[in-house]
């Protein structure tokens, strides 16, 4: 599990981790994660959930945006 950099300040998002077909998110608040697989989420939003967690910035807007309904826990 690695620290969300939360580069903009205001993101609910405080962990993740990142696994070949899946991204395990925490949010504040939650202490189980929001498991993101890729055979719900398809590859290319898989794909740019780890890019977002890596880079820090934009992952919880992602989610809501695009695969807010499509995780596991």
């Amino acid at each position: 599990m690695e620290r969300y950099d939360n580069l903009s300040g205001n993101s609910p998002v405080t962990h993740f981790q990142i696994e070949d077909d899946r991204i395990s998110v925490w949010f504040r608040g939650n202490s189980k994660p929001y498991i993101y697989p890729e055979y719900k989420t398809g590859g290319f939003h898989l794909e740019q959930l780890k890019a977002r967690a890596i880079s820090g910035s934009g992952l919880s807007a992602y989610i809501t945006k695009n695969v807010k309904d499509k995780f596991i826990r």
